[in-house]
């Protein structure tokens, strides 16, 4: 008897997760970024995202954080008094100079400009926290100034250049450093119509002292059962099937922190190549894995009798997890033990994760570690990251054509929405 094909996901518009709302508040509370920003990095509205946090905080406002509770108790020294009123001086000083350059939307270029000429007056680190910007792409921007010029004669071939370096130059650092030239590459197609070779964006980047990042070695963790059944493998490496949420693929990582491991579950859909559903936790047993696929099933990104592809790790191979597939009518299929490319797709989302993010930064606590997952994640790689296996497109746009394509009728969508 033939397999069934998989059945789209007809259902509403995907709601948000109780995981997701939670994420998107701690990149507010605990990474300090203003609401405005994590909505827009998370294609939410503002009005959804400041419900959240005020219900998690008590707070109300639109501001970073929770703005409007009691401020720290100053110190009443001499000398850290005087300190704090000659920073609040340059403070104001400099707002007053920066004017229009605080609204959204500004140029960040512009931004640098102003820091260059006013580095002998005010801190870079002072410039930097009050214009929103970083230190390090300051600095990088003033090796481009260094290398290409600020004004080069219009129309030459050194004006050329130097508008190329400005793109290539901003469009890595708002990957906060991870692209490299085909990804740039990309970008200068999508964002301002230009056709650059790579032997030039290499060029160039190589002028700026900037690359992409590069990655670590890795550290297996599968684990064979010695129970493990004879299932089959369903995917056989066909890792591009034409029907998104039709066939997942997941695996465990580890992540070291100062508290210990942090381990980390992980569905992708393998159409859209987007972390559909995620889990972490201080241990690796079978409820981790079970909570990453409930999430994409809860989130609307599983299809009825969709496959779902892993490695013959005990996790994967329990009892326990087979029963919770069953309940969300997905089919499981697991590769060979020891045969890292029947799972490769999994394997080369950690190593992306642990180069481009993890290993440029320490972890004291676990809880920080998962907030900066759920931004890598949330924002960075399904919304901004551009990838290959899709035609350097980004996942979660080419998942949202897909669920378009099978949207509810509009008065639907927008009761869905409300009721987020």
């Amino acid at each position: 008897m033939s397999t069934p094909n998989p059945r789209p996901h007809r259902g509403p518009r995907p709601h948000y997760t109780a995981e997701f709302k939670a994420d998107a508040v701690a990149m507010v509370t605990e990474l300090g970024k203003s609401r405005a920003q994590v909505a827009e990095d998370l294609q939410v509205s503002p009005s959804t995202l400041g419900r959240w946090v005020a219900a998690a905080t008590d707070t109300v406002g639109t501001g970073r954080g929770s703005h409007n509770k009691p401020a720290d108790p100053t110190s009443t020294d001499p000398d850290q008094l005087a300190r704090r009123v000659a920073e609040l001086e340059a403070e104001n000083a400099f707002l007053k100079k920066a004017g229009g350059l605080l609204r959204p939307g500004h140029p960040v270029t512009d931004k640098y400009r102003l820091m260059f000429r006013e580095e002998g007056l005010f801190t870079v680190t002072l410039m930097a926290r009050l214009l929103g910007v970083s230190r390090t792409g300051y600095y990088t921007f003033k090796a481009h100034r260094a290398a290409f010029g600020d004004d080069p004669v219009p129309g030459s071939r050194a004006a050329r250049r130097a508008w190329l370096a400005d793109r290539i130059w901003l469009h890595w650092d708002r990957s906060k450093g991870r692209h490299g030239a085909r990804r740039i590459q990309a970008d200068l197609v999508e964002h301002d119509g230009e056709q650059v070779s790579l032997w030039l964006i290499r060029k160039i980047m190589n002028t700026l002292g900037i690359a992409g990042v590069q990655p670590r070695a890795t550290k297996r963790t599968t684990i064979p059962a010695d129970d493990a059944d004879a299932r089959p493998d369903r995917v056989r490496r066909r890792f591009a099937p034409p029907l998104a949420t039709s066939t997942l693929v997941g695996d465990i990582t580890y992540l070291k922190t100062g508290e210990g491991w942090l381990y980390l579950a992980t569905v992708i859909d393998l159409t859209t190549r987007m972390v559909v559903g995620w889990a972490t936790a201080s241990h690796m047993r079978t409820p981790l894995i079970s909570q990453a696929l409930v999430m994409a099933h809860t989130a609307g990104y599983v299809a009825g009798n969709a496959i779902f592809h892993s490695d013959r790790g005990s996790q994967y191979t329990s009892e326990e997890f087979a029963t919770t597939a069953r309940l969300l009518d997905v089919r499981l299929s697991v590769g060979r033990t020891g045969v890292c490319w029947d799972n490769a797709v999994a394997e080369s989302f950690f190593a992306s994760l642990k180069k481009e993010m993890f290993h440029q930064q320490s972890f004291t606590t676990r809880a920080r570690a998962r907030v900066a997952v759920a931004e890598y994640i949330e924002v960075d790689y399904n919304r901004r990251r551009r990838h290959s296996a899709i035609g350097y497109r980004i996942p979660a746009v080419v998942m949202g054509e897909f669920k378009a394509r099978w949207s509810p009728e509009p008065e639907q969508s927008q009761s869905a929405d409300l009721a987020a």
